[in-house]
């Protein structure tokens, strides 16, 4: 099996994104997990997967309106998907993302 972990940063603050509402997908759209990120931006609870395709959904805009952000109806991210493939049989897959209102970055970490 693999592991998976998240990290969550806001760039716009310079801190970990604390109450990011999150959610996995397996690659049919099936949801597997559902939670949000702690106060070091990240979320442990992820359940452990087998090789294939998935999706983690991070609601960016919630977030920010949270902090009291004056965001756009609509915002100009809303929520962010990143689509990812996980090859190996075992391991471990780090897929952070660092965010702001109007722009985000991810890679795979480790």
């Amino acid at each position: 099996m693999i592991t998976l972990s998240t990290h969550v940063l806001d760039t716009a603050l310079g801190r970990p994104a604390a109450g990011v509402a999150l959610a996995l997908a397996n690659g049919d759209g099936d949801i597997l997990f559902i939670g949000a990120t702690d106060a070091d931006g990240r979320c442990p609870q992820l359940p452990t997967v087998a090789a294939g395709r998935f999706r983690l959904s991070f609601e960016i805009a919630d977030y920010f309106r949270g902090l009291g952000a004056d965001l756009p109806d609509p915002p100009f991210l809303d929520r962010v998907s990143i689509d990812f493939g996980v090859a190996e049989a075992s391991g471990h897959y780090h897929v952070p993302i660092l965010v702001s209102p109007y722009g985000y970055s991810t890679y795979r970490g480790s």
